[in-house]
């Protein structure tokens, strides 16, 4: 039983320690695919060390919750990543991970860093947290309509349980899984920040909006927070990966069976971070009145997957 909640807790550990690895990866690739001169891969560790080793400072009308909000936000985050499965299914966390555990863990974190973003009364800060409130309000319903898609074919919310079923059925091509895959791919690019709806490498205030709202932070809140934001693009992509493509995840703890796992994880996303970078570099950034209209068609697709599922896989 201990071996098992140590696999547990290393694998939530491996979101912690492999995020800014996965960050620096796809920094790199889009540096090349841009013709220009890329950084280290591991790059983000050293922005992350540095900023750790960095004094804070706070605005004068900063209060308790300007303070707190940096381990909040990354302590959700982190609850989040332990909620999906990484490297293997059959883990004591197991038990919890469900979507709406996994979207109300997401939405804890988003409503602490629009608060942040609230607290010290720049207008910046409070431009960034609006936008970042109606950008969840329109991605969380499009996320949580992707998964019940996937669970309305594994009866089930257990995103364990759902990834178990999709490895068992084998390689079957479903609609539903199609549609579902393509909306939650765009729910992924904005929530994490990337282009077209956001990007994560500007400094033009009108048209940030996670970097808005992290203007006034410093040190190593500013490094919890640049930590979660890797944390949480690692999240997502794992939810990609393994949702709707699990095969090499591990079943049974044995030795072989994690090892291959973590192999499989590491090209997956490997993989889908070449795919993320081609989709950015291919797109400029939209307007923010049009992010609506970004997120109704990631909605739409979910919604196309559910309904496929009923029609088409149920007879309905």
């Amino acid at each position: 039983m201990i071996e098992v909640w140590l696999v547990a807790v290393a694998q939530t550990l491996l979101y912690v320690a492999g995020a800014p690895l996965l960050a620096g990866w796809v920094k790199r690739v889009k540096c090349h695919m841009q013709n220009r001169a890329s950084p280290s891969l591991f790059q983000p560790y050293r922005d992350i060390a540095k900023l750790l080793r960095k004094h804070t400072v706070l605005a004068e009308n900063a209060s308790w919750l300007f303070r707190t909000a940096p381990y909040v936000i990354f302590g959700a985050t982190l609850l989040a990543a332990a909620v999906v499965p990484l490297v293997a299914l059959q883990l004591p966390t197991a038990a919890i991970a469900d979507a709406i555990v996994l979207a109300g863990f997401l939405a804890l974190a988003r409503f602490f860093i629009a608060l942040a973003g609230l607290d010290v009364g720049t207008a910046f800060g409070g431009m960034g947290s609006s936008r970042e409130m109606m950008i969840g309000a329109l991605a969380e319903p499009a996320l949580l309509m992707t998964v019940f898609t996937v669970s309305m074919s594994a009866s089930t919310t257990n995103l364990s349980e759902a990834m178990g079923f999709t490895l068992t059925s084998g390689l079957v091509l479903r609609p539903s899984f199609v549609f579902a895959m393509l909306g939650l791919m765009l729910v992924a690019v904005a929530e994490t920040g990337r282009v077209p709806v956001d990007n994560p490498a500007t400094h033009l205030e009108l048209t940030m909006v996670h970097e808005a709202m992290i203007l006034e932070y410093t040190g190593r809140h500013l490094a919890l927070i640049e930590w979660a934001s890797a944390i949480k693009l690692m999240l997502y992509m794992t939810l990609i990966a393994n949702l709707f493509l699990p095969w090499g995840i591990a079943v049974d703890l044995t030795v072989n069976d994690l090892a291959t796992g973590l192999v499989a994880i590491i090209a997956k996303l490997a993989l889908l971070g070449v795919v993320l970078v081609m989709w950015e570099t291919s797109l400029a950034k939209m307007r923010v009145f049009r992010v609506p209209a970004y997120l109704g068609s990631a909605f739409l697709l979910s919604l196309l997957g559910m309904l496929t599922h009923v029609v088409l896989e149920t007879g309905g």
